[in-house]
């Protein structure tokens, strides 16, 4: 079996976006190097368009603003398997946007699939085996070897034939227009900057005081610092729940570090008097220039609606069950207590709200209201 071939100049891409918008649909997945690099970025992208797959290499240099008009027509349609984290790369790196999204992993959420990663869904719709090691594979490698290209190849190959099957299925359902409105949603993903102290984005720091916080700031600027000198996701320098250890402990000592989950000794070499050194910069912090936790408006316990919540949580599991799909897919918890909270006792009342997708209205909107 031949390798697909890899396009690298700019003349070759404009050729290939060119035959592209002769087709009225094409499969795209790409290859990042999230796990891998300080700064991620896209380093592989795969099309399958009727019988040719081939690959693109942006890491060689090739301006790729020509695939813009093609992927923003929405008259071709684009099939992804999981699009939200392509659809924000292609966007951030390449200024690329999406329009006419086909995502084959929203499809298999709502027909009631169970398990609905790619490799899971071609082996059952297929019967192929995906070898999933290259899946955290570092892509910036080259020359790519020939298994990677396969590997690569292989995400899109199929989503053609698989979009006929799963089509069917949601027409039989009649759920066309629920998938559409995903879709649509889908292609305004974006990555947002995040502003502020970098303790703001760590899970559990709402938990600490200003002090601590300030610590934990501390420890996050130096590990930045470090894994952008070494080019390695934070990770891979140390993990969150270790620094949270050490904000919590407060060692005065390497000594008094000993023992801390995710400090082994190497590591504790390496690292220790360096940790310390931000640990003593954040207790002796300034008092007015500790960070400070935005909290949301304090919510007055509400027994009543806590009631609500409950029976639509319990109207939201019978529903789920009858249209055999999980329930986070149906309707998630966050917008089910904004329903109970409001309380509304109609459906423009309901509508109004503006937490409702329109399917989720239009299919559901009644069965909620006779709940509340």
């Amino acid at each position: 079996m031949s390798l697909p071939p890899i396009l690298t100049t700019t003349e070759q891409i404009s050729e290939f976006a060119a035959g592209l918008a002769q087709h009225s649909e094409i499969a795209v997945d790409l290859e990042a190097d999230s796990m891998h690099h300080y700064q991620e970025k896209v380093c592989l992208l795969q099309f399958t368009a009727g019988e040719q797959t081939l690959l693109i290499d942006p890491l060689a240099g090739g301006d790729l603003s020509s695939l813009r008009p093609l992927m923003a027509d929405p008259q071709i349609r684009k099939i992804f398997h999981a699009a939200d984290y392509d659809i924000r790369c292609l966007a951030r790196d390449f200024k690329i946007e999406i329009s006419g999204l086909f995502d084959t992993m929203i499809c298999c959420q709502f027909i009631g699939e169970e398990r609905f990663g790619l490799a899971d869904i071609l082996g059952k719709y297929f019967g192929l085996e995906l070898d999933k090691k290259y899946q955290r594979a570092d892509w910036t490698r080259r020359p790519l070897s020939p298994e990677m290209i396969r590997y690569a190849a292989g995400d899109t190959e199929y989503l053609q034939a698989l979009v006929e099957i799963l089509e069917e299925k949601v027409q039989v359902l009649g759920r066309q227009d629920w998938v559409a409105e995903e879709f649509s949603l889908l292609e305004q993903a974006r990555f947002t900057e995040t502003a502020g102290p970098l303790c703001l984005r760590i899970k559990g720091a709402g938990k600490l005081t200003r002090r601590q916080l300030g610590v934990l700031e501390e420890l996050l600027q130096w590990r930045d610092q470090e894994a952008k000198r070494r080019d390695l996701p934070h990770f891979k320098v140390m993990g969150n729940k270790t620094l949270l250890q050490l904000v919590l402990q407060a060692p005065d000592s390497v000594r008094a570090m000993t023992g801390i989950e995710g400090l082994p000794p190497r590591l504790l070499d390496r690292y220790g008097k360096v940790l310390l050194q931000a640990v003593k910069r954040g207790v002796e912090l300034p008092e007015e220039s500790l960070p400070v936790f935005p909290r949301g408006e304090r919510r007055e316990k509400d027994p009543a609606a806590d009631k609500r919540f409950m029976r639509l949580k319990a109207w939201r599991k019978k529903e789920s069950s009858r249209l055999e799909l999980d329930p986070g897919v149906l309707i998630n918890n966050l917008t089910l207590e904004q329903v109970a909270r409001a309380n509304p006792q109609e459906e423009k009342a309901l509508a109004s709200l503006g937490v409702l997708k329109n399917w989720q209205l239009r299919e559901l909107g009644k069965g909620m209201l006779q709940a509340l």
